[in-house]
């Protein structure tokens, strides 16, 4: 009976064992990864709840009374709620520089937008360039017999 579980061969339920013991210690990193994932999730859905309802009409004047367009900020709430915790923070204590966050972009990033419209296209096309054809050693092979 053991034999006919196993399979034809002896080996199979050695095989399945060995696949069995690292699925049960994947596992144990699996359901810790979601588990830290979820934390984080809820955390998100939580700082979500507080800025979109209490803190957005204190650091934004614009969105006092405008409620609708709230729920589309939701998901970037969530994913991001470090990021708005610690603006939300800065803009409180009036740390931000009004005017500074509009400032235009820097010289850096002129020069780096520059350097990658020239490089991108530089590289897709070395790339297709010097691609490798298929092989041309062998011939090539029937799939499948005609009938």
């Amino acid at each position: 009976m053991i034999g006919a579980e196993a399979g034809q061969d002896g080996g199979a339920d050695l095989r399945c064992g060995r696949r069995m013991a690292v699925r049960r210690g994947g596992t144990a990193m699996t359901a810790a990864l979601i588990l830290a994932g979820q934390v984080y999730l809820w955390a998100g859905a939580a700082v979500a709840a507080l800025f979109l309802t209490w803190g957005i009409g204190r650091v934004e004047p614009h969105a006092r009374g405008s409620y609708l367009f709230r729920p589309l900020l939701v998901p970037g709430c969530v994913l991001i709620w470090p990021l708005v915790l610690w603006r939300w923070r800065a803009l409180e204590q009036g740390r931000d520089a009004g005017c500074a966050r509009h400032r235009p972009p820097r010289v850096a990033q002129v020069r780096i937008g520059v350097a990658l419209a020239v490089l991108v296209p530089l590289i897709l096309g070395l790339g297709l360039v010097i691609r490798q054809d298929g092989p041309r050693e062998r011939p090539p092979a029937l799939l499948e017999a005609a009938q």
